[in-house]
């Protein structure tokens, strides 16, 4: 049976009670009957000095109380080589490197959360983790749920088959394209006219087995997960044949949550600047510098 406002509040209020010895009479069962109603001004206020919404979502994190934990918490992917993936059980790649460098630059530790990456913004927006940073180019309908950072590099939609004749939007009219859900790979590749059929999948792997498995012709993404692609792995007979767009790619923060983007734009922009080390790392995984021109 589903406990009550007042069930739920009783068992928080017993709870607190283990952990914070108060008044003895005043906490006697006998004597501190709920009703619905002060039940739910009792679990409201609970929540709140937990740090939690009314509705079960943790509260936004200020700036302030970020430095004051010392701690962020950033998710990511962690299945989008070469910008975060695994290596192991490590957690790696040029993001999860900026990431840890800009936020050291800022005076904080980060504890980081890796999951599905249609799940990345979505938990952002219920205030589950502090910033996200999983390659999501900066779009209008993103923006009306994020706080976009500053970009940390600028890549594109890039088309990859094993047909070379599928070099523009225009040759893959009639064609089956392979996508990752939730990406902005995914909205263009739905604009394309002429589309046979758009197949999306939770990974961005996946995308790349179906064209390789001749189930679709080709695949949208990166360029720079491409040339990691192109390097890496042999014989896939698969290569880029064209772009579709090019954009910008950033963190992003709570919506609002300016005082956060703004520290780390600042931290950002240090290591960007010229000797930061920036033009270092994306040599290192890209043998070119990636930021935006």
């Amino acid at each position: 049976m589903p406990m009550g406002m007042a069930d739920i509040a009783e068992v928080l209020w017993n709870d607190f009670l283990q952990h914070n010895p108060i008044n003895p009479h005043w906490a006697n069962r006998d004597r501190f009957v709920l009703s619905n109603g002060h039940a739910s001004m009792l679990l409201y206020s609970m929540l709140h000095l937990a740090g939690v919404k009314s509705d079960g979502q943790r509260k936004e994190v200020t700036l302030d109380e970020i430095k004051k934990d010392g701690k962020i918490i950033v998710a990511t992917e962690g299945q989008f080589a070469p910008f975060n993936y695994f290596e192991g059980t490590k957690l790696t790649g040029f993001e999860v490197e900026v990431a840890e460098l800009v936020v050291k630059k800022m005076g904080l530790k980060l504890e980081w959360k890796t999951l599905g990456f249609d799940a990345l913004l979505t938990g952002l927006g219920q205030d589950r983790w502090d910033m996200v940073i999983a390659s999501h180019g900066i779009t209008e309908e993103r923006a009306k749920a994020v706080t976009f950072t500053s970009p940390h590099y600028c890549s594109g939609g890039a088309i990859v088959t094993k047909n070379p004749a599928l070099k523009t939007a225009n040759d893959l009219a009639g064609k089956v394209l392979a996508v990752q859900t939730g990406s902005s790979y995914l909205d263009a590749a739905q604009k394309i006219k002429g589309v046979k059929e758009v197949k999306n999948f939770p990974k961005d792997p996946d995308a790349q087995a179906a064209v390789m498995a001749g189930r679709a012709d080709a695949w949208i993404t990166d360029k720079f997960v491409v040339m990691d692609v192109l390097k890496t792995q042999k014989n896939t007979g698969l290569q880029a044949t064209g772009m579709l767009f090019v954009e910008k790619i950033a963190a992003a923060v709570g919506k609002g949550n300016q005082g956060l983007a703004d520290a780390y734009n600042k931290a950002l922009g240090e290591y960007m600047a010229k000797g930061g080390g920036y033009e270092a790392l994306s040599t290192k995984y890209f043998a070119e510098d990636v930021r935006c021109k």
